[in-house]
């Protein structure tokens, strides 16, 4: 090996007509960790191991162009760029070869997450209703892509080499695009562009050059959400409106007689709906002038001792605009809760069942008439 090759920057590895190694230069002592002295003598697929093949095949074919090969070492192999040279006799039997080559792991590396990158960008711009571009320092478009771009009829790169603050004008939406080529990032910035809604992203790229990226946008075509959101909104709404129907069902205040009214009450009775009870009942008092309301408890069969005083607290109500308030059809263990709170009873009218409570009141309303 002459002194060129021993101090050459890249490994230059000579071999015999046999594969054995023959010169072994410093710098093939610090890629491959193997010293001349144990390197020199031995086969170069002993010193050297390729991954999935051996070097007298790979020696066999022209090595003038580069070739990265698997070099077997440690847990990784470790990647390295090598051409060759062979020297041949009249017979063309190999007398000698020369192999030339550098370590490329972290380029081949670092090439690999590129193609990554570049495989889930364009999984990601091609699949989802977005646009991805980037403006220079001056606000002019170096890149433009995206499925969402054919929303508004554009094809890829459409605004390439336009410059947006020209393209668009007074839009609404520029200032916040000056300030993030001012280096301050906006991020969710919601506006409608071309007759579409978008949801922007301005992602600041420091350090930017001329020519050079000064800024990322994300835009999406918020169009989809905007129909659901609509949609759902008119789903809510219809919900609300059959909820109320269902609590008007659920309490309806039946005018039996002149200047009587019924209410009644089915199924669980908490303290929310009693509140509803007592609203809805109080207004039908004042509406119809009623003299008497009728509370009809045959369909409930428990309440606890919030709600019993909250319709022990309906009837004291409707005395005060002028009615009487009748309890009908009370349960044992609802009697057994009014009783548990100490209530005085002595001026609430109850009546086992509703007939007896609207016989009671036309006697009475019977009597009133004859005086």
């Amino acid at each position: 090996m002459d002194e060129r090759s021993k101090h050459a920057p890249h490994v230059v590895i000579d071999l015999d007509d046999v594969r054995r190694v023959r010169g072994w230069n410093p710098r093939a002592e610090q890629v491959f960790g193997v010293t001349a002295a144990d390197a020199v003598g031995r086969d170069i697929d002993e010193v050297v191991p390729l991954v999935d093949r051996a070097w007298t095949d790979v020696l066999a074919t022209d090595g003038a162009r580069p070739r990265v090969l698997a070099v077997t070492r440690g847990d990784r192999p470790l990647q390295f760029e090598a051409w060759w040279h062979v020297t041949r006799d009249g017979d063309g039997r190999p007398t000698s070869a020369t192999i030339y080559g550098h370590d490329v792991t972290a380029r081949v590396a670092a090439e690999g997450r590129a193609a990554l990158v570049e495989r889930m960008f364009g999984a990601v711009i091609e699949n989802l209703e977005m646009t991805v571009w980037a403006l220079d320092p001056d606000g002019v478009y170096l890149y433009q892509d995206g499925k969402a771009m054919q929303a508004v009829g554009l094809t890829p790169q459409s605004f390439t080499g336009k410059n947006i603050f020209e393209a668009f004008g007074a839009h609404e939406g520029l200032p916040v695009v000056r300030q993030a080529l001012a280096g301050e990032p906006c991020l969710a910035e919601e506006v409608e562009v071309l007759g579409v809604p978008w949801r922007n992203w301005y992602i600041p790229v420091a350090d930017a050059g001329p020519g050079e990226a000064a800024v990322v946008g994300i835009s999406l075509d918020m169009s989809e959400a905007r129909r659901r959101e609509i949609e759902l909104r008119a789903k809510l709404d219809l919900i609300e409106k059959q909820q109320e129907v269902i609590r008007e069902l659920s309490t309806p205040i039946i005018e039996v007689w002149d200047g009587v009214i019924t209410l009644p009450i089915m199924g669980l009775v908490d303290s929310v709906r009693t509140a509803e009870i007592m609203d809805n009942l109080l207004q039908a008092v004042g509406r119809l002038r009623v003299r008497y309301a009728i509370l009809d408890l045959t369909g409930v069969e428990v309440v606890d001792t919030g709600t019993a005083s909250h319709l022990i607290g309906m009837i004291e109500a409707i005395r005060l605009l002028g009615a009487e308030g009748i309890l009908t059809g009370i349960h044992p263990m609802i009697a057994q809760t009014v009783v548990s709170l100490g209530v005085d009873l002595s001026r609430v009218t109850v009546h086992a069942k509703l007939r007896d409570a609207l016989q009671y009141c036309l006697v009475r309303l019977g009597a009133k008439k004859k005086r």
